[in-house]
């Protein structure tokens, strides 16, 4: 079964992955990413497992495209394009196809929590960033409330705040609804198990503020001399090498995506545990 899941969801991953590319939303590295972390968690997880992921990855893809030359002139304080490399796609769904992986050998409905609260956490953060920049009023750093640039790593805005918990309830909605569905799913049954949405929206939102809080403290943001320009990159779009003005230089936006995925996986599971609790 595991074989024939294997194989599918190559073939799906690599369908996929290929009209990406096609597309301009993946880079080659990005495409190849896409199709190990595609395949191996449906091969893991199964067909919901991959369902949610695609749904990710079509939804973020088309939000990323979404009035481009717009936020054009924002890319520059960006770390990398909206065409994802293979560091982009590992940080979004590298963890969740690790949790795929110990679903495989731990099938337990708390390890679909995980999962779901890691993809809703990815899903509301880039949602937040990609219609967020397009906000009439301007991000205010989410530690001190200081008024800053669109675009600056922290920043939110009202509009941006609700639509990262939009991203996140889509998440947790098709989850519930494709476990119904599913008569062998692995999904709480009882009582409380109607609140399973809304832990994993939480969890997703809750992922997503914790992005913000890392950005506006930690993350490694730069500074170009030439261009007075801040930028999340080592090396500005100019060409020329920036210098280190705040954050640890490891951490990157990649590090700090892929840890806001831990984050809002452990919040699911610990909301999993609270369900069984509540439903006896």
């Amino acid at each position: 079964m595991i074989l024939q899941n294997l194989l599918l969801g190559l073939v799906l991953s690599a369908i996929i992955a290929a009209l990406a590319l096609w597309r301009g939303s993946l880079t080659p590295s990005g495409a190849i990413g896409a199709m190990m972390v595609g395949t191996l968690i449906f091969a893991m997880g199964g067909w919901i497992w991959g369902l949610l992921l695609v749904t990710f990855f079509v939804t973020s893809s088309a939000l990323s495209h979404y009035q481009e030359r717009v936020k054009e002139p924002l890319a520059e304080k960006f770390q990398k394009g909206h065409r994802r490399d293979l560091g982009q796609v590992l940080a979004n769904g590298g963890w969740g196809a690790l949790i795929a992986l110990a679903f495989g050998f731990y099938p337990h409905p708390a390890v679909f929590f995980a999962f779901a609260g890691a993809m809703a956490t990815v899903n509301a953060d880039t949602w937040a960033t990609e219609l967020g920049v397009l906000s009439r009023r301007p991000p205010r750093l989410i530690t001190t409330g200081q008024v800053v640039a669109v675009g600056t790593s922290g920043g939110v805005t009202p509009f941006g705040t609700i639509v990262a918990l939009c991203g996140a309830l889509l998440i947790g909605a098709l989850a519930f609804l494709l476990i119904l569905v599913t008569p062998d799913a692995m999904a709480p049954r009882s009582r409380a198990g109607f609140l399973f949405p809304l832990v994993v929206a939480a969890a997703g939102f809750f992922g997503s503020l914790f992005d913000s809080l890392l950005g506006a403290t930690v993350q490694a943001i730069y500074f170009c001399d030439f261009d007075q320009k801040e930028t999340e990159s080592a090396r500005h779009r100019c060409g020329r090498a920036t210098r280190l003005v705040r954050g640890w230089r490891w951490l990157d936006n990649d590090w700090v995506n892929f840890l806001a995925s831990v984050v809002g996986s452990g919040i699911a599971v610990m909301g999993y545990w609270v369900i069984r609790w509540l439903g006896g």
